[in-house]
């Protein structure tokens, strides 16, 4: 894939297209401001309980309707009360009009697609042109959720993403919460398809370390690019299954939001979904300053940066021609970039 099809500039018009993560579930009950691409939005639900996505400026007077409240199906502005339907963004009262006025044809907000899952709110700035994948490797396991708390990194969202799946970092950047990892890493059987890279990694426990008390465990590592990084943990039937879910979102170019969240499975017996929440917290925190001071501040997949790769990175290096082909199928399926040869 040509080099000027990856510039920020070409990612960030394809990645309108993508779903990504604006908040969690949880914290919606009141509208929450968001930045998707440098775009504003404000995040809430409505009257029957669906979450929605709109622009976050008001079109009259560009109040900030995520200071507003929620009336009925619609976001009312501070401003003016101007009030604007969350699934359709046509505006629903003016409360300056007289009774029986007309409401002006243009008073209305973009509105966005939404889903909700794995305890999170999805959206779409865009027409998506991938849908949101139910992992099939869950698909049979009973699992209690815990959303974590968002970190905003100040890096792009494709290196919190890499960060999420490189297996060389754990004995540098996590010895506190890892213990003494052996630096050595074994040589990954590495699949992808498409916009999917699936590996397995042997994860032997360390003495005295939190993260690997439980003893050793299959680290299944399964990502759909440009932006969903997922493990299923599994320790083996006398202790079962946990999972880690990593969903990096776009702020701007250079900085994203890092959304994840853990679950156990029902018959988990290596702790509670809480207890789990704390250890990986405790090992995502070691990675945010590291993530800070990467140079440069996102994936240079224009070829920005010179950069040297090991065997180790066989992972990471899937993930990129994973990113790739996704980029291009996007600039396909919406015409932003019909010059390019077939992918693969």
């Amino acid at each position: 894939m040509k080099q000027e099809a990856l510039t920020p500039e070409k990612l960030r018009e394809a990645y309108q297209h993508v779903w990504f993560v604006v908040a969690r579930s949880q914290d919606i009950d009141t509208p929450q401001e968001a930045r998707l691409l440098d775009h504003n939005l404000v995040v809430f639900r409505d009257s029957t309980g669906a979450a929605r996505v709109t622009d976050r400026r008001c079109i009259h007077r560009g109040g900030n309707l995520a200071d507003g409240v929620v009336e009925g199906d619609s976001i009312a502005c501070p401003y003016h009360g101007w009030q604007f339907d969350g699934q359709s963004g046509a505006c629903t009262a003016i409360p300056s009009l007289p009774e029986g006025g007309r409401i002006p044809p243009k008073a209305a907000i973009k509105a966005y697609p939404v889903i909700e899952r794995f305890e999170h709110i999805w959206t779409c700035l865009g027409d998506p042109v991938f849908d949101l994948p139910n992992p099939p490797e869950i698909a049979d396991l009973e699992l209690e959720w815990r959303a974590a708390e968002p970190i905003h990194a100040d890096c792009g969202f494709m290196a919190a993403t890499e960060n999420f799946r490189d297996m060389a970092h754990f004995p540098f950047v996590h010895a506190d919460s890892m213990g003494e990892v052996n630096p050595v890493v074994s040589d990954l059987d590495v699949k992808r398809e498409g916009r999917e890279v699936w590996a397995s990694y042997f994860y032997q426990q360390v003495p005295d370390s939190d993260f690997s008390d439980i003893g050793d465990s299959w680290m299944h590592y399964h990502s759909y690019a440009p932006g969903i990084a997922t493990i299923l943990y599994d320790f083996g039937p006398e202790t079962g299954k946990r999972y880690l879910v990593d969903f990096p979102s776009p702020v701007s170019y250079d900085k994203c939001i890092i959304f994840w969240g853990v679950a156990t499975d029902r018959d988990f017996r290596g702790g509670t979904v809480d207890e789990i929440l704390e250890i990986e917290t405790k090992v995502f925190n070691e990675d945010t300053p590291i993530l800070g001071g990467l140079e440069p501040k996102e994936v240079p997949l224009a070829g920005q940066a010179v950069e040297v790769s090991a065997p180790a990175d066989i992972y990471t290096l899937n993930y990129r021609r994973a990113t790739q082909f996704a980029v291009q199928a996007i600039q396909e399926a919406r015409g932003l970039n019909t010059d390019e040869p077939g992918r693969n």
